[in-house]
């Protein structure tokens, strides 16, 4: 008995100390419901928290930050709606407003400008918090129009994830503190843009002011504020509910959107609702930047919505309908016959994955490298902050590079699918800046099957070698990558980078991206290829485009596959040829191949230029002592075919020195300098010539004698393989 009373008073001790230690300190602050009631100005706050079923959250142990309206807010609030008071509001208004004003961990002005990230916090990096609130199952209709029960996405598609269970897709709460502004670089007219009701004091909630803040709580912390704020749709919410872009809603559900059935949300729904409906997941296209219903942002970090957001830019619906009439549907009778990938594209330049501030249009970019080419003042006609991004509605649509563009003409044209497709593999990013000039000649497929090139999926699994060439005049064909190759080549030949050539009326000559020339003139064009076979291309129309001039051509563009030897034969063959002396010293020099009219150093795919002395210039270097010769200076007769070695050589390194090494020029005005030769010094160091060709139409060359050449134009500019040759009215020496 002793014991036994010894043990009992020794655990009533024990118990008292237990409790001593653990019991709520008298210094501790009172939960959040109690402190509001304690303040006495809050009674319709707390009318709405009991209306909401959250007295007893706000009153018991957590972690909680509540931007808490006080009752004057609420007058302005009832005012507003147009409503008596607290009696109008049901239990999921009220939860509406109450989760939403109620943010996930208790956070002090201090930090509520920092970034939670997976690192540690980082300073003036945020601009939002997660709160209680969010949409769950809701009614809606499907793409056939049966009614349905659905869940937002809370990830972006990535054609693998789009929804995670056990996430509620919580939405974000927007608060403009001034560290955060400061960061950013941010003003007062950036938020007043949104707001311009509102007045900014530095800690601002949505369009409400902060008027007292970091009241201390036992659960969390109180930031009192001037206005009632009310949940915020999301991006994909706003536009549903908005008549205004009903148009650009129609693309979406029609081409962006399914519904893929979910379950395990199903199975939940049916337990709780006790109704057998299942429960189907929106889901947008993997191929657009983000998912319009998530707002978890990218979910690289856990809390990276709390730092960035989406932005999206919505044309307004007859902005939106003239532009799909008069340019994307130009060459189409109806968006349903529209590739697929142009309305990725379309839809795409309209999201940027990061926010789009105000004062920051021109230099916050999209996914493919755009800025937001709208004016702040005159193109946006609404402009919101919501719960997972920025949204902006227009009177313009996003001029979009892939439409403006040179390569917009081609894309938008079945009849030009093929040089499309052609242009998607190497150039498409190119031609598509509008900040670069081009020149882009274009071919109907028809005229592409007819030069021998041919779609053929038979040919490849691998898309992009799914081609076929039978040359037109017979001979072995070639498919998949041997055909492309050839094709590419071509395509290049299509392309004038850096030079918005607009008029093709009179004579000239542009760079391509092959690294050969085309020649045009009486709006006609041709290049070495068409050349050989005498197939000059006929201008059949003409566009102006963001970033130069687009020619349609009734023939392809095509490359020589004849010998430079055999092209220089063919000009210095006739006896009144002024190639016909140069000509006379190639054909017979230890350097030409008469069976192949190859010339030795020069190598196949890559790129020459010929200056080639006229009759008379070669004649005075022979009197010059530089080429074989008989007689006596300074009436000496060319030698053609020397027989001496030394000779031979003295031929041989005339004719190098008179061509550009790995360099291709023609009279575009475009290119100068100092360029090798193939002729090399005895030690091997490399000769050059220096080529002033700053004018049109106009080049000189100056050799390492300081003398003087200038080409006679109109036998010159002559297209060969990667080549181009000219007539010169003067030689040039190295010694």
């Amino acid at each position: 008995m002793i014991i036994l009373v010894t043990v009992v008073a020794s655990l009533t001790a024990c118990k008292k100390e237990f409790n001593a230690f653990y019991q709520r300190p008298e210094t501790l602050e009172k939960p959040i419901y109690q402190q509001l009631e304690a303040k006495g100005n809050f009674t319709q706050m707390l009318a709405l928290i009991d209306k909401a079923g959250y007295k007893s959250t706000l009153s018991a142990a957590g972690y909680w930050t509540l931007f808490a309206p006080h009752d004057s807010a609420f007058k302005v609030f009832y005012a507003e709606k147009g409503i008596a008071g607290i009696t109008a509001l049901d239990s999921t208004a009220a939860r509406q407003i109450v989760t939403y004003c109620l943010v996930y961990n208790a956070f002090k002005q201090e930090r509520i400008a920092d970034f939670q990230s997976n690192t540690g916090w980082i300073e003036n990096a945020a601009y939002k918090r997660r709160t209680a609130n969010y949409t769950g199952v809701y009614s809606t209709t499907d793409l056939q129009g049966k009614s349905i029960k659905a869940i937002a996405s809370n990830r972006n598609n990535n054609s693998l994830l789009y929804y995670v269970d056990a996430d509620n897709n919580n939405k974000h709460l927007p608060i403009f503190d001034a560290g955060y502004m400061t960061g950013k670089s941010l003003t007062a007219a950036d938020y007043l843009y949104f707001y311009p009701k509102a007045t900014y004091a530095g800690f601002n909630v949505a369009d409400a002011k902060v008027v007292q803040k970091d009241i201390a709580a036992e659960n969390g912390v109180i930031h009192v504020v001037d206005r009632v704020i009310t949940a915020l749709p999301s991006i994909d919410q706003y536009i549903g509910e908005n008549p205004k872009y009903s148009e650009f809603k129609k693309l979406l559900d029609k081409f962006m959107v399914q519904y893929v059935i979910n379950p395990t949300v199903s199975q939940k729904y049916k337990i709780v609702s006790g109704k057998s409906e299942d429960v189907y997941t929106k889901v947008y296209n993997a191929n657009l930047a983000f998912s319009l219903n998530n707002e978890n942002f990218l979910k690289l970090q856990d809390n990276d919505a709390q730092s960035d957001g989406y932005s999206m830019f919505v044309p307004e619906n007859d902005v939106l309908s003239k532009y799909i009439k008069d340019v994307l549907l130009e060459f189409y009778p109806s968006v349903e016959a529209l590739p697929i990938n142009v309305l990725y594209d379309f839809i795409n330049a309209h999201m940027w994955r990061t926010s789009v501030w105000p004062s920051k249009f021109s230099s916050t970019f999209n996914s493919v490298g755009e800025e937001a080419r709208f004016n702040a003042s005159t193109d946006v006609t609404d402009k919101k902050v919501l719960s997972n991004g920025i949204f902006y509605g227009t009177n313009k649509v996003q001029q979009a590079n892939v439409f403006s563009s040179v390569y917009g003409k081609a894309y938008l044209n079945p009849d030009y699918s093929i040089m499309t497709n052609l242009l998607n593999l190497d150039l498409k990013f190119q031609v598509s800046n509008i900040k670069q000039k081009y020149t882009l000649f274009l071919v109907k497929n028809s005229a592409i099957n007819a030069a021998g090139y041919f779609v053929d999926p038979t040919v490849s699994n691998n898309v992009n070698e799914q081609w076929r060439y039978i040359p037109p005049s017979g001979g072995a064909q070639l498919t998949g990558s041997s055909a492309l190759v050839r094709l590419q080549r071509i395509l290049n030949m299509h392309v004038v980078p850096g030079r918005d050539i607009t008029n093709l009326s009179g004579n000239g000559v542009g760079l391509t991206y092959s690294g050969e020339f085309v020649s045009y003139g009486g709006n006609k064009a041709f290049t070495s290829g068409n050349r050989d076979v005498a197939a000059t291309a006929a201008v059949i129309g003409t566009k102006t485009a963001a970033n130069g001039t687009v020619y349609f051509i009734d023939k392809l563009l095509q490359f020589s596959e004849v010998a430079i030897g055999k092209h220089i034969e063919l000009l210095g063959t006739p006896a009144a040829s002024q190639y016909n002396s140069f000509w006379q010293y190639l054909k017979s020099s230890s350097i030409f191949t008469a069976a192949t009219s190859e010339i030795t150093g020069i190598a196949s795919g890559t790129f020459y230029t010929f200056f080639i002395p006229d009759n008379n210039a070669i004649k005075a270097a022979v009197n010059a002592g530089l080429l074989p010769g008989t007689g006596v200076a300074p009436n000496k007769s060319p030698l053609f075919n020397p027989t001496t070695p030394l000779e031979r050589e003295q031929v041989a390194n005339f004719i190098y020195y008179h061509i550009l090494n790995k360099k291709n020029i023609a009279t575009d005005g475009q290119e100068s300098g100092s360029f090798e030769t193939l002729y090399k010094f005895p030690n091997g160091d490399p000769s050059t010539i220096f080529v002033n060709n700053s004018v049109p139409n106009v080049i000189s060359v100056n050799d390492m004698k300081n003398r003087t050449a200038n080409i006679t134009l109109a036998p010159s500019n002559v297209l060969s393989n990667r080549c181009t040759i000219h007539l010169i009215n003067n030689y040039l020496r190295f010694n």
